[in-house]
């Protein structure tokens, strides 16, 4: 698998996320990134609808091709919709830093997205940046990354049918206890986590 540690990317967009693309894509490079680009690579004829290109993203996250990816679209609310109809992806629209820095920490996110008409590329870059530069579980603890290891494993493992024969009720892994913040995460408007196993 090629992995952010090794800085390998793919990325892909559709004509109207192509600035925003070219721009991150460039930025990367520049900073030592083997950039996969899937398309589009150019906005001289016709270019692909949204959907076609998030699938080809998707897809490389799907077949363990790459660790992350990121898609633009105008909004980036389509590319990512369906780059997360992809097995195993977790795609989100990111419009702000700290949004970035949340995808990763909380969200664990594999597939980044954004939108050309909302992000200017000097904020792509930033995002970009934090994104890739924030391990699972950020610098938030332990008991912040097993709460939010636990409800990634549960995403990832979705099963309708298996929701549906149980009443639409959740199937829990297990549990975590929620207390509420105290001290210093009680200033950072943080909950901490302790996981419960069962």
């Amino acid at each position: 698998m090629k992995t952010i540690k090794d800085k390998y990317i793919v990325m892909g967009s559709d004509g109207a996320g192509f600035p925003l693309k070219e721009a991150v894509k460039l930025h990367l490079e520049d900073l030592g990134w083997t950039v996969e680009d899937v398309g589009v690579k150019s906005l001289d004829g016709p270019t692909e609808m949204f959907n076609r290109v998030g699938f080809r993203v998707g897809a490389k996250i799907s077949e363990g091709e790459y660790e992350k990816g990121l898609v633009f679209c105008g909004t980036g609310m389509g590319i990512h919709v369906a780059a997360g109809k992809c097995p195993h992806v977790q795609a989100g629209v990111v419009e702000s830093v700290p949004a970035g820095k949340r995808a990763a920490a909380a969200n664990n996110l594999n597939v980044l997205a954004m939108g050309a008409q909302y992000v200017s590329p000097a904020m792509g870059i930033e995002i970009v940046d934090e994104f890739l530069n924030t391990p699972f579980g950020g610098d938030y603890g332990e008991a912040f990354l097993a709460m939010h290891k636990l409800a990634w494993e549960e995403i990832d493992e979705f099963d309708y049918e298996a929701f549906k024969a149980n009443g639409f009720e959740p199937i829990h892994k297990y549990d975590v206890e929620r207390p509420r913040p105290t001290g210093e995460n009680r200033r950072k408007g943080m909950v901490t986590y302790k996981p419960v196993l069962r």
